[in-house]
């Protein structure tokens, strides 16, 4: 495989990773132990929106590094990456809100 095609799943396994962190970690900002237990679902998806924001860098730091320039996007190019960080952080959020309560419960 070329640069290219290992540069492209790089990619995409950093956006899967880093769209899941929020739901999967419990420490604010992955810095800070909250006070009261469990982060707030405010805090988890600010982080999200932070990860969304270094993904799309990364993205856009590897394109002028293969290429050599940057492309201009329009506002649709953010909406379906938007979209697919979504997509890709549903495993952690599926855990978060709904399969680790039933592996709870089954452990108990």
């Amino acid at each position: 495989m070329d640069f290219l095609q290992v540069s492209v799943w790089l990619y995409l396994l950093i956006a899967l990773v880093a769209a899941n962190l929020p739901w999967l970690n419990e420490r604010v900002l992955f810095v800070m132990t909250p006070r009261g237990g469990d982060k707030p679902a405010f805090i988890r998806f600010l982080e999200w929106g932070i990860l969304y924001a270094l993904v799309v860098a990364i993205g856009l730091g590897l394109e002028r590094l293969v290429t050599g320039t940057i492309h201009v996007q329009g506002w649709q190019f953010y909406a379906i990456t938007l979209s697919m960080f979504a997509v890709f952080a549903m495993p952690g959020f599926i855990y978060r809100h709904d399969l680790r309560r039933h592996l709870i419960h089954r452990g108990a």
